[in-house]
C-alpha cells in the first residue's frame, strides 16, 4: 500500500466519539484519514471532531440513500465508518462493502434493532448467569439492509466474569474494540485497493 494516498473515511457518530478518537488519535498507522464526521445530533463526538478541525455535519434523522451518496461524492469518501451511530443507514448498491460498523458483542448473537450500549451487555450477562456464557467481545462487520446482519470482518473476544456489571463488561469489550476497528479497517482498505481496477 506504500505510495498510495490514505483512504478517505467518513465517520458517523451519535455519542462520546471514543471510537472516532481511537481512529484519529490512537491509530496513526492506519492507511486512512478521517475527512468527514457526521452526527445525527449535537454530541461530544462531533464537538471533538470540530476541535481537531475535521469537517463535521449534524444531520438529524435517517439519511436517505441519495443524501449518503451526495456526502460520499462531495467529500470523495472511500469508506463510511459507523462508530456508535444510532440511526439506520440505507446502503446504496454502489456503497455495498464500503460501510462498516462495530458491535459490542459477538454477532450473530445479541444484535438487531434496539441492541446497543448497556442493553447488549445486560443481555450478555443475563445469558452468562442463566446458561454459563463465558465470553463476549466485539464484531466488525459490513452493513447491509438490516441491523447487525452484514458479513463479519473480524471478531475479538474477552471473558465474562461472575462479578461483572454491564459497565465493567462494556469497559472490557471496548478495550477489544480499540484493537479490532483499526485492524478490520486496515484489512478492508487493502482488500478494496486490491479489487479496484
Amino acid at each position: 500500500m506504500s505510495g498510495q494516498p490514505p483512504a478517505r473515511l467518513a465517520v458517523f457518530v451519535s455519542g462520546t466519539g471514543r471510537s472516532l478518537m481511537n481512529l484519529v488519535d490512537w491509530a496513526p498507522d492506519l492507511p486512512a484519514s478521517v475527512e468527514l464526521v457526521v452526527a445525527n445530533r449535537p454530541c461530544l463526538g462531533e464537538a471533538l471532531a470540530r476541535e481537531r478541525g475535521i469537517n463535521t455535519r449534524v444531520i438529524p434523522g435517517d439519511l436517505t440513500e441519495t443524501e449518503l451518496l451526495e456526502l460520499k461524492t462531495e467529500h470523495a469518501i472511500d469508506v463510511i465508518v459507523l462508530a456508535g451511530y444510532l440511526r439506520r443507514v440505507a446502503v446504496p448498491l454502489s456503497l455495498a462493502g464500503r460501510i462498516v460498523n462495530i458491535h459490542p458483542a459477538l454477532l450473530p448473537k445479541f444484535g438487531g434493532p434496539g441492541m446497543y450500549g448497556w442493553r447488549v451487555h445486560s443481555a450478555v450477562l443475563k445469558e452468562a448467569h442463566e446458561q454459563g456464557l463465558a465470553e463476549s467481545g466485539c464484531t466488525v462487520h459490513l452493513c447491509d439492509a438490516h441491523y447487525d446482519t452484514g458479513p463479519i470482518l473480524l471478531q475479538r473476544t474477552c471473558p465474562v466474569l461472575s462479578s461483572d456489571t454491564p459497565e465493567s463488561l462494556a469497559a472490557r469489550v471496548f478495550e477489544q474494540e480499540l484493537i479490532a476497528y483499526p485492524q478490520a479497517l486496515r484489512a478492508l482498505i487493502e482488500s478494496l485497493r486490491q479489487s479496484s481496477p
